[in-house]
């Protein structure tokens, strides 16, 4: 048996984001190797790669927004930090949102819905960062970057900073259905 605590934040935001640190420092104790996180800026995947101070079995992929996410050209992951993470180790990956790109241009276009927003949808009940964690690692999976079937700490947030935790058995998107979510470290109840 495996016995967790749980921690719920009163509500999202980056003020979650130290707490969430500690946690990987935590997960990296527990013997996980596999990391994957969101960062738009890459802030917060620069911070992790400094705090985890990156031992060669350990494998760090940031996930940023797709460049024109924002609009056209726009890159939102600046470069500052992009160094910061590639210098100590670890990877960065600006990927398409699974749930988002192609369904939103053609819901919008063609007032319906489509199977992925459905999902995204159904994800965000158990809250965005957890949404977005189980994006996220399908997304490095999807790249080569984190091997299929391993237990990976996935780390998301609501906007801005970290507020979700997770340990998630990672999977492609082509075998989203594989996809599970193990256990929930933190998130917000809100």
């Amino acid at each position: 048996m495996i016995t967790r605590e749980t921690y719920y934040f009163p509500k999202p935001g980056p003020e979650n984001t130290e707490f969430c640190l500690d946690l990987l420092e935590k997960a990296v104790g527990l013997g996980y190797r596999h990391f994957v996180m969101a960062s738009t800026t890459g802030a917060s995947g620069g911070q992790a790669a400094t705090r985890l101070q990156l031992a060669p079995d350990l494998n760090l992929v940031v996930v940023g927004h797709s460049v024109g996410f924002k609009g056209p050209n726009i890159d939102e992951f600046l470069p500052e930090h992009f160094q910061e993470i590639t210098c100590r180790g670890g990877k960065v990956l600006k990927a398409t949102i699974l749930t988002h790109s192609l369904d939103t241009a053609i819901a919008e276009q063609f007032k319906g819905s489509a199977s992925t927003l459905l999902i995204a949808n159904t994800l965000r009940r158990l809250g965005q960062g957890l949404k977005v964690c189980c994006e996220i690692v399908m997304e490095a999976v999807d790249a080569g970057l984190i091997p299929e079937e391993e237990e990976v700490v996935a780390v998301g947030g609501t906007a801005r900073g970290w507020d979700t935790v997770a340990v998630i058995r990672a999977a492609a998107s082509k075998r989203f259905l594989k996809l599970a979510v193990l256990e929930i470290w933190a998130k917000p109840r809100g």
